[in-house]
């Protein structure tokens, strides 16, 4: 049996080597070092890591190895890209990787958004257990909350993006240099452009020196894109992922996913919060926030200002087709399920009036339901319009739709040529005018969708806007047609 004196040196033993386990894990990774730090920087929450949270760590060492001298991350919001970037990876320069020399500048679209992971990255350096495994001394002669040093001259200081002046740094970190106000203000952006090529490079110490922006896009014209343009490494991580933008780095990275709509975080982020979130936000920034692809907020193919929202049809003559659109009947585990959409135009005169919109995740057997039941509100006199998907299959499920609209003028057409070369027709008469909207609950999620086209994440609502187009122009006369199309 031990004495009380042997068994305290047995215990003190056993923590040195847990410790020097400890600095040796830290040591190696990034990822395994935010794990050990996450309960001091979030006590009471459970933290949830994904491969994605790898990637950004792989980065950050490629940054700190001397691989990579400037860095452009791109990934949605909530991916712990401030935690990692600005507070936790300072830190572990300075202890694991025995860099305290290294100053740090960090910046954001706001000062108090700096300042927050400052005193984080302070708090976590500051805790028992860093200076235990990596006693980095802090002088108190320089110890703010927009400024921090150690007794190696390193520091870490905290701006807003706008005013940096002064200081300069081994590090500059650049985190979401744009407010969602500011990307959409020309004036702001343009400032915003001017501060990161004028500004911002001037704040390095020498050539050795790094630059890391972490940021989601807002705009198609904002820091990213000019990042991209100058040949910044690009780390971008979509939440859904798309195949024919699949990233892949210098370092020898290269997203994991294999099919469409795989989430990037499905441990902090599953199916239902994202197709919670993608409603909430909207087409236009769910392709830039989440999707890393923005489009023009003002339009692709189709201009906000080209839809005039019209109180009710004028009096006249007119001919109505009710376009449908569907969803695939079999949905793959993990991936979130089309929409079904039902578009009802008419034409009066020269002009296109959408009336109404009707959409849904229906199953099947809803999607028929729904299907007779809008063609007995229409009535009779509304020609519906529906897809023929390629194939006996396709051909056979076309035909059984039409036999459940016995009695109504329904219609199978096979869709020929890409989504936005049939969207052309229906383009161009926006662009003149002749496209209007009957106002109704619908014209938001219409616009936000067609509006992105063909950058947005959905296009259900521009596939049956088309058809409808089409259908309508083709029925007009000769005459009204070469007017038309």
């Amino acid at each position: 049996m031990l004495s009380e004196a042997e068994e305290a040196e047995y215990l003190r033993l056993l923590e040195e080597d847990e410790d020097d386990a400890s600095r040796e894990d830290c040591a190696a990774s990034l990822a395994a070092f935010a794990k050990a730090a996450w309960p001091i920087l979030e006590p009471s929450t459970e933290l949830k890591w994904g491969w994605a949270l790898d990637a950004i760590c792989q980065h950050l060492e490629a940054v700190t190895s001397g691989e990579i001298t400037r860095l452009l991350m791109n990934v949605p919001p909530g991916s712990m890209k401030s935690l990692l970037t600005g507070v936790i990876w300072p830190a572990w320069e300075w202890g694991p990787r025995a860099m305290p020399h290294h100053r740090f500048l960090a910046t954001a679209h706001k000062q108090d958004l700096a300042v927050r992971d400052n005193l984080k990255c302070r708090r976590l350096i500051r805790s028992a257990w860093f200076q235990r495994l990596w006693p980095v001394v802090l002088t108190s002669d320089q110890d703010a909350k927009t400024k921090f040093e150690n007794e190696r001259t390193g520091f870490r200081e905290a701006m807003a993006f706008t005013s940096m002046t002064g200081s300069r740094g081994d590090r500059v970190i650049l985190d979401d240099p744009h407010s969602v106000d500011d990307a959409n203000s020309p004036v702001k952006l343009a400032a915003d452009i001017t501060t990161f090529r004028e500004a911002l490079p001037s704040r390095v110490n020498n050539d050795r020196s790094a630059i890391v922006i972490v940021m989601q896009r807002l705009h198609e014209q904002d820091v990213s894109a000019v990042a991209v343009d100058l040949g910044y490494e690009h780390l971008m991580i979509p939440m859904r992922f798309e195949a024919d933008r699949k990233c892949s780095t210098s370092i020898g990275w290269s997203d994991p996913r294999t099919e469409d709509g795989q989430l990037m975080f499905p441990e902090r982020f599953p199916e239902k919060q994202v197709r919670e979130l993608e409603t909430v936000l909207g087409s236009y920034a769910t392709a830039g926030q989440l999707q890393q692809r923005p489009a023009p907020r003002s339009g692709g193919m189709f201009q906000r200002s080209d839809f005039e929202i019209v109180e009710a049809l004028p009096a006249g003559s007119r001919k109505t087709v009710r376009a449908w659109d569907f969803a695939a009947t079999e949905v793959k585990p993990g991936r979130r399920p089309d929409w079904t959409v039902g578009l009802r135009m008419s034409l009066v005169g020269d002009t296109f009036y959408v009336e109404d919109v009707v959409r849904g995740q229906w199953k099947p057997s809803a999607v028929e339901q729904t299907l007779v039941s809008i063609a007995s509100q229409d009535g009779a006199a509304v020609t519906i319009r529906m897809p023929e998907d390629p194939g006996a299959a396709g051909k056979a499920d076309a035909q059984t739709k039409i036999k459940l609209l016995k009695g109504y003028a329904a219609k199978a057409v096979r869709p020929t040529g890409e989504k936005s070369v049939r969207a052309r027709p229906a383009s161009a008469q926006a662009e003149a005018g002749n496209i209007k909207l009957v106002r109704g609950l619908w014209n938001t999620a219409f616009l936000d969708e067609v509006c992105v086209f063909p950058a947005g994440t959905n296009d259900d609502q521009v596939d049956a806007f088309a058809d409808a187009v089409n259908e309508l122009a083709l029925s007009a006369t000769p005459f009204d047609m070469r007017k038309l199309l």
